[in-house]
Formats: structure tokens, C-alpha cells, sequence
């Protein structure tokens, strides 16, 4: 049997002390021999309910296998999902960011309680990433992520609609189809029935299947695995890889805070500039890196930016899904084309430095552009700032028609984002209107909800390119053109945002980077003294202690 480092393990298996604990440990079926060996927890976000996790039973199969050739005893146990698609635009959507601090608090009861020596987490969509990422940065126990990869999209034959291959970006646009005129009732039903094809996350470039990119250039998964669609036959052959190479990483013991290290994360904020990802991932990185003690200020996101080219023109700002991303050599092919722009000599968990995975990358790059040809020529987020968003709010620019890269007009401001759904059906949004949705921040919201049923109702109503929107709430990976969102600070907590009123003018402008409330500065002290923030909306229950525990978003929405 291979030799390890001290085992956590033993302080529950060992010793004229712990009669009981083995004698436990034998009810569930576990041997003598099993007992002997590193105890590794298989961390699974099974359900029947959530498309991206229903296929992960079998994986977290594949994952054990591995664990046990490698003369580990896997030990499986199950967290929550929440499927953000199902929460949208409803009240259950305030769950969605919340579940992420549960998710990672679960997993650090389960670890710690029963002193497991390693951990693989088998995770999929928007939350789950990362929340499993912050228990492994929190932990720092011996663990490789293995994210569960992307649905197939809808395909040739059965699922193209007027020659496109479309995701579910494109279903949440129906209703506003719908009310435009633009397609009938009878063609809304048939892409209800194909749009969607079975296991996995949303096959565009959105929040799940950036974060699962960007676990890979982390270096805390293998080469690969991050782009893999979930049905494809090379996930389950790297799954039992990552069983296998858990049992290195306990034998060596190597740990999430030597592969998560600061250059590690500008690396993967390097690839989500260089891809377009989800406006989403800056709360998230910033998440994973505050269980480690690592500081990434706003202004890091945004310098990266202005110096990594976007590479890569994916749905929903362009036309390819992450099936074309993994066919044209996935994340190490996205890190070869950045070259200099990564760190190339950090470790990672499949024991190859970033260096030498971008090296044996083989490059497709009519889907991945080289440098020198570009989409854009800066990276696909932007931090904005200004007199309406003081502490900073995010703009997907790679989703963004550029003739909108500036912008200004007056407000129409709501307090929710079912008000704003309401007025566009009703016609009440005209072109040059900058809409306002505010009290639905982290503890406004609370929950900070996604206002993805508002943008995709612009967008399918071709206002798109003619009105811009401002929250203080969050969007989904899916939400395309000029929406700005995590303005920091948020309304309940008295930013510029709160005293915003019906025609003041606003100004975002891309290029200087800016978010101003076009009103005399006199005139902005003076509301902001006479305001007084309204009741709590939560006051039992977990998104009442949320509220209460929870920063804003420009530090990641974390807990104090």
C-alpha cells in the first residue's frame, strides 16, 4: 500500500479510543480493510430535479472506481442544487446566490466532522461551482474538482430553429418574441420541446460553464474536464482519472492553497477576459479567493481586462456554445493563444504546470482567435465607476452591440424586477430609456436576484440596442446587451442607486469606464441625507440571516 502523510482519518479510525467510531463506520458496510486506507469523501450535487446534476450519479460511480484502484476507500455524500433556469424570475430565484454559502458551510460540517483525508467534488451549474471551490479553498485538504460539464445544444435535424443552434439564452427570449409578434405561439411551443437535450449545464458560454472553465485554468481540475460536454464518454474516462489522482495528491500531500495561489487566480480572470464569461464569476472568484485570504480588488478585474484581447465570440454576445469551445482544444487551447499573458510555471492538480498543458494544446482558431486577430481587442468585462456606482459595477462587454458603448438617458426607475417585466409588456419602455432596478442587492434583494426575465424580454422585443439597464442586483450568464449590474453600494445600504428618480439622466460610457448620475453633486448629498431605507423584506427564515450576514457585491457577496 502506497505510503501517506499523517491522516486526518486516523484521529477518528485509531486507537483503544475509538471502538465506537470504527463499530459505526462497520453499520454503513465498511471494513477493517477499508478503514485502513485514506478515507476520501466523493462530494456530490446529485438530484432528480436539476438537468446539469441528474447525469452525476454515474460520474461520481467512475470518480470511485479510481479511488479504489488507487487503494483509497471513497466515501460518498450529497449537498444541494438549486437550478437557477427553474428559480428565474420568481421570488425562488432570491435562493439562488444564498445557496452558494450553504453549499460550502454543508461540505466544511461533513469534512470536518468525520475528518476525511481528501475530497473530490462533483458539481455542475451556476452555484455549485463555486460553492464547492470555496469548501475546498477552506478546507485545504487534498481535492480535485470535477465539474460535470455542458448538455449537447440542440442539434441537426432536431433542435435547429431558422438555422441556428440555440440554448436556453435563446428560450428565455420567447415571451418578449412573443409579445413583439416575431414568432407564434405554436413555434414558442416547439422550441419549449427541443431547445434543452438532456444532461448537463446550459450549453452556452453562461455562468455554469464559464465557472467550470475557469476551475480548470485554476489548475484544480484536469486538463479538459472543464469543457467536456456531460454525456461525452472522454468525461467519464477523466473521472476515473481524478479518482486515481486524488490519491497522489493525499500521498503528496498537496493542497487547494498551493494550487489556488493569487497568480492562479489572475490566470483564470485572464480566461474569462479572454472568453466573455458571465458577469457572475468576479463574485465568484472573489468568494473562492477571501477562504484563502487573497484580496482580488475590482480594479484587478478590470486591469486584466484592458490587457487580454477577447478571444473567443461565444453565446450569448456570439454564435458558439461550449461544445465548439471543447472541439476547438478547450481551456488549455485558450491558454496557449494568451501565451505571456499566463503564469505559466504554477502547479496544478493533474501534476503538469500550467506551462506544459498549454503546450500540448492542439488549436482550432476560427473559434479561438490567435492575439492578433481578436473579437475585441480588450477583455469581455468591465469594471464601471462613477457618482451612481461609487464602489464599482460590472458590464459584459462581450455582450454588448459596440454602437451601445455609450449610452445616455433618463431614468425610468423600478424597485423590483417584476415591475420592470410589467412595464415592458405593457409598452411602457421606450427607445433611449435608461431603466433603473434597485432593492435587490445581496441584502436588499435579499439574495441578489439575476433580472434575466427583464433582459431577455428587452432583447426579444429588440430593445436591446436601444435601452440600457442598471441593478443593483446581478444577471445571468445568459443576459446580453447594455445591462450593468452588481452597483456597489446597493440601495439598502443607502449607494446613489436609492435616490435615483424618473428622468434624471444617466451616462455609461465603456471607455472611461464610467457610471454617472448626471445630477448636481449638491443635489445627490442632499437625497441621500433625507433618505431612509425601507423595511427588510426577509425577516425569518435564511434569507433574513443572509441579509444580515452577507457584504456587498463588490466584495464578492460573501459572508462577515
Amino acid at each position: 500500500m502506497p505510503q501517506h502523510p499523517r491522516l486526518r482519518s486516523r484521529e477518528v479510525i485509531e486507537g483503544i479510543d475509538r471502538y465506537v467510531h470504527r463499530a459505526l463506520f462497520k453499520c454503513s458496510g465498511f471494513t477493517d480493510e477499508d478503514l485502513s486506507k485514506p478515507l476520501v469523501a466523493v462530494v456530490n450535487s446529485w438530484n432528480e430535479l436539476v438537468p446539469g446534476h441528474i447525469h452525476l450519479n454515474m460520474l461520481s460511480q467512475h470518480v470511485k472506481r479510481g479511488i479504489l484502484e488507487a487503494q483509497g476507500t471513497p466515501i460518498e455524500f450529497n449537498t444541494i442544487a438549486l437550478c437557477d433556469g427553474i428559480a428565474m424570475g420568481h421570488e425562488g430565484v432570491k435562493m439562488s446566490l444564498p445557496s452558494r454559502e450553504l453549499i460550502a458551510d454543508s461540505i466544511e460540517i461533513m469534512i470536518e466532522g468525520h475528518m476525511f483525508d481528501g475530497m473530490v467534488c462533483i458539481s455542475t451549474c451556476d452555484k455549485i461551482n463555486p460553492g464547492m471551490l470555496m469548501a475546498a479553498a477552506r478546507l485545504d485538504i487534498p481535492t480535485i474538482m470535477a465539474p460535470g460539464g455542458a448538455m449537447y445544444p440542440a442539434c441537426p435535424g432536431w433542435g435547429y430553429y431558422k438555422g441556428q443552434k440555440i440554448t436556453v439564452g435563446q428560450l428565455f427570449e420567447v415571451p418578449g418574441l412573443l409579445e413583439a409578434g416575431k414568432v407564434t405561439p405554436e413555434e414558442a411551443a416547439y422550441l419549449e420541446e427541443i431547445t434543452l437535450t438532456g444532461p448537463g449545464a446550459c450549453g452556452g458560454l453562461y455562468t455554469a460553464t464559464t465557472t467550470q472553465a475557469l476551475i480548470e485554468a485554476l489548475g484544480m481540475t484536469l486538463p479538459y474536464m472543464g469543457t467536456t460536454p456531460a454525456v461525452d464518454a472522454a468525461k467519464i474516462r477523466l473521472c476515473h482519472d481524478i479518482g486515481r489522482q486524488v490519491m497522489t495528491l493525499i500521498s503528496k500531500d498537496i493542497r487547494p492553497s498551493q494550487i489556488m495561489t493569487r497568480e492562479a487566480f489572475e490566470n483564470a480572470i485572464t480566461v474569462d477576459m479572454a472568453l466573455g464569461g458571465s458577469t457572475n464569476t468576479i463574485l465568484h472568484l472573489k468568494a473562492a479567493a477571501n477562504e484563502l485570504g487573497i484580496d482580488l480588488p475590482l480594479e484587478l478585474f478590470d486591469e486584466v481586462s484592458r490587457r487580454t484581447p477577447h478571444l473567443c465570440n461565444m453565446s450569448p454576445g456570439g454564435t458558439y456554445k461550449i461544445v465548439d469551445l471543447h472541439r476547438a482544444g478547450g481551456v488549455p487551447a485558450v491558454l496557449k493563444q494568451l501565451g505571456e499573458l499566463i503564469h505559466g510555471d504554477l502547479p496544478t492538480v493533474s501534476g503538469k504546470t500550467i506551462k506544459e498543458i498549454a503546450e500540448s494544446a492542439r488549436v482550432s482558431d476560427d473559434v479561438i482567435r490567435s492575439r492578433r486577430s481578436p473579437v475585441h481587442r480588450e477583455g469581455g468585462l468591465a469594471i464601471l465607476k462613477g457618482s451612481l456606482a461609487p464602489g464599482g459595477a460590472v458590464l459584459k462587454v462581450s455582450a454588448v452591440n459596440p454602437k451601445m458603448y455609450r449610452f445616455k438617458g433618463p431614468a425610468r426607475v423600478f424597485d423590483s424586477e417584476e415591475e420592470v417585466v410589467s412595464a415592458i409588456r405593457e409598452g411602457k419602455i421606450s427607445k433611449g430609456d435608461f431603466i433603473v432596478i434597485r432593492y435587490e442587492g445581496p441584502k436588499g434583494g435579499p439574495g441578489m436576484r439575476e433580472m434575466l426575465m427583464a433582459t431577455a424580454m428587452l432583447s426579444g422585443m429588440g430593445l436591446d440596442e436601444s435601452v440600457a439597464l442598471v441593478t443593483d442586483g446581478r444577471f445571468s450568464g445568459a443576459t446580453r446587451g447594455p445591462c450593468i449590474g452588481h452597483v456597489s453600494p446597493e440601495a439598502l445600504e443607502g449607494g446613489p442607486i436609492a435616490v435615483v428618480r424618473d428622468g434624471d439622466p444617466i451616462l455609461m460610457e465603456v471607455s472611461s469606464r464610467r457610471l454617472e448620475l448626471e445630477i448636481s453633486r449638491d443635489e445627490l448629498q442632499k437625497r441621500l441625507q433625507s433618505w431612509r431605507p425601507p423595511e427588510r423584506k426577509a425577516r425569518r427564515g435564511y434569507l433574513s440571516r443572509y441579509s444580515k450576514l452577507v457584504t456587498s457585491a463588490d466584495r464578492g457577496a460573501v459572508f462577515t
